[in-house]
């Protein structure tokens, strides 16, 4: 699978593995503190869902599913942004959103140089960002556009 293709996945599939690679590319090649945090919210995600799977999607944007996508970790100059599909139907009792507040349905977390991470708080989100696909019953595949 080449960068900037997209990954349809099934949990343990070749393209999850080739998704996992391209993330795991991505992370390499952003090194420093954009790359470290990628790393670190990547792992914080497979410990709060650990058969969370991961997809490359959006011409190179790392997504984690389960029952519907759960959020994605794009990258910018300055600053890593972790995307609730659902966000704004979460409770957010830690108050980490801090973007896209705005809109009706996604929520989002900016990760700043520096910015010290509410593990706990973060893995919890993930948790509910999961229960709440999960409840929402069977949905159609998502397309890797």
């Amino acid at each position: 699978m080449m960068k900037g293709t997209s990954a349809m996945t099934t949990s343990g599939s070749t393209d999850e593995q080739s998704a996992s690679r391209l993330i795991d590319v991505k992370i390499r090649e952003l090194a420093g503190w954009r790359g470290e945090t990628l790393a670190r919210l990547r792992t914080l995600i497979r410990q709060a869902v650990p058969d969370v799977t991961e997809e490359w999607k959006w011409r190179g944007v790392p997504v984690w599913s389960h029952g519907g996508i759960i959020c994605t970790g794009e990258t910018y100059r300055s600053a890593v942004k972790m995307t609730f599909a659902r966000g704004a139907s979460l409770e957010d009792p830690a108050g980490l959103f801090n973007a896209s507040l705005e809109g009706n349905t996604r929520r989002a977390i900016d990760f700043h140089e520096g910015d010290e991470i509410d593990e706990e708080a973060l893995k919890a989100l993930v948790r509910a960002a999961a229960a709440l696909n999960a409840s929402a019953g069977p949905r159609k595949p998502s397309r890797g556009t």
